[in-house]
């Protein structure tokens, strides 16, 4: 008996293992993933995009059947044609409004912010 008490021992420090590689490693992975492919889906002609190689451009036409877009770049107006998953950053600021730039949670601070205004 005192064998399987072991194994379940053993067992049971194997999942927490795997939970925890899971839970610092593989998840944020993901939600990173989803969130720069949501970013790329939402770019929009005229956008300032930087790319991996660090060509900074202004999007002039989105071919989504090819799952590319062609930027504008120099003083010379240069365009050249990138895939989207070449795409860094979108550097141009879009205005949101007050209410989803706020942080949703729990917080006296917050709580005290909002009945003073």
């Amino acid at each position: 008996m005192q064998g399987t008490g072991g194994m379940i021992g053993m067992i049971a420090i194997y999942a927490v293992i795997i939970g925890l590689v899971y839970l610092f490693l593989l998840r944020p992975n993901s939600k990173k993933k989803k969130e720069e492919a949501a970013m790329r889906n939402n770019l929009e002609i005229g956008d300032e995009i930087t790319t991996i190689g660090g060509i900074v451009g202004r999007v002039v036409a989105i071919k989504d059947d090819e799952d590319a877009l062609i930027i504008e770049t120099g003083s010379d107006r240069v365009k050249m044609k990138f895939k989207k998953w070449c795409i860094s950053s979108v550097d141009t600021v879009k205005e949101t409004t007050p209410a989803t730039t706020e942080k949703k949670g729990f917080s006296l601070f917050n709580r005290k912010k909002k009945e003073e205004e």
